[in-house]
């Protein structure tokens, strides 16, 4: 039976702030579910604490809302002994990065094949407007009524610098290309790390109006795809590398300005940090799949180690293990 998007939405009521950017992901979310053809039953969400977090209420397959932070490790356990399942981490700015940016790191590190959605909208949402980990310097919240002094962090320069094979960017307000974005995701083997910039109407309201109000995007986004040019502005403007190889932006008159522009290759280590580091005043803010290489996931190895040494010795004695020599007792 060919599931539909309907097949994927609960009974439950969304509890959600009107005009929250959390309700289009979660739409697009379940658009994207029945083109995958993986069944309901072989689907889960887990995520940690936060508005983003009751997204597991939300799906209809299975899920687990769990603790403050330690989604990445439950949903590592989970592929490393399920591997046929479709795992998804959907996490918050400070869930991720915050209490469990250590569990973060080292997720992606290994390469777990889980399918990652932070949604940052630059602020504690839950607990009603405190600065978090990628609020702006000098950000004033009801924890920093005098202005943020943290230099905050960028959810993809560090994916990139804990050796992400899959980063990428989107926005909650631009569902074509979310969608493409995370059909994307879905496919890659290994970590797939999505940045969904995402807007708090109530504590947040206009966090990245300037990348998604129609009359200035075509200036503030650059949307990249493997092997084409970095350009925007409608094709006006381009960025290239100077002669001290930095990014810098120029104008496109005709072909000849054109071949300047860097073309964009997601096997780049290098280009991926520069567009991880793009954003105003000087560059517009880059979208798209900054990396994507292939290597092995961890769950992968880790059953191939299992099975390795169940052919090797047999199958494991728990009891011997429990009571072997390196065991004493305490009298």
């Amino acid at each position: 039976m060919m599931l539909t998007k309907k097949d994927f939405e609960t009974d439950q009521q969304v509890r959600w702030c009107p005009g929250c950017g959390d309700y289009a992901i979660l739409a697009t979310v379940q658009k994207l579910m029945p083109e995958l053809g993986i069944e309901r039953h072989n689907t889960v969400f887990i995520s940690g604490i936060g508005c983003s977090s009751r997204f597991p209420y939300y799906m209809n397959t299975y899920g687990m809302h769990s603790i403050h932070g330690r989604a990445p490790a439950i949903a590592t356990g989970l592929k490393a002994t399920r591997p046929e399942l479709s795992v998804w981490v959907v996490t918050g700015d400070g869930d991720s990065l915050s209490i469990g940016g250590n569990h973060t790191i080292h997720m992606l590190r290994r390469n777990v094949d889980l399918k990652i959605l932070l949604f940052n909208n630059r602020i504690y949402g839950l607990t009603k407007g405190q600065y978090s980990p990628t609020s702006e310097l000098g950000k004033q919240t009801k924890s920093t009524p005098f202005g943020s002094i943290d230099a905050p962090l960028q959810p993809a320069r560090v994916a990139l610098g804990a050796g992400g094979s899959f980063v990428a960017r989107s926005v909650d307000v631009e569902p074509a290309h979310l969608l493409a974005t995370l059909r994307r995701a879905a496919a890659h083997k290994g970590s797939a790390f999505v940045e969904i910039l995402q807007n708090c109407n109530v504590f947040n309201d206009g966090a990245f109006e300037a990348i998604t109000d129609r009359a200035q995007k075509a200036q503030t986004q650059l949307r990249v795809e493997h092997g084409k040019p970095w350009v925007f502005s409608e094709g006006k403007k381009g960025i290239r590398l100077n002669a001290k190889l930095q990014p810098e932006v120029f104008d496109i008159a005709g072909p000849d300005d054109l071949a300047q522009a860097i073309v964009h290759d997601e096997k780049s280590e290098l280009l991926g940090w520069i567009l991880a580091n793009l954003g105003p005043p000087d560059f517009p803010t880059a979208l798209g799949v900054f990396r994507a290489v292939d290597r092995p996931a961890f769950d992968a190895l880790i059953n191939e180690q299992e099975q390795q040494v169940r052919a090797s010795k047999g199958a494991g004695n728990l009891e011997k293990l429990l009571s072997g020599n390196e065991t004493w007792t305490v009298s």
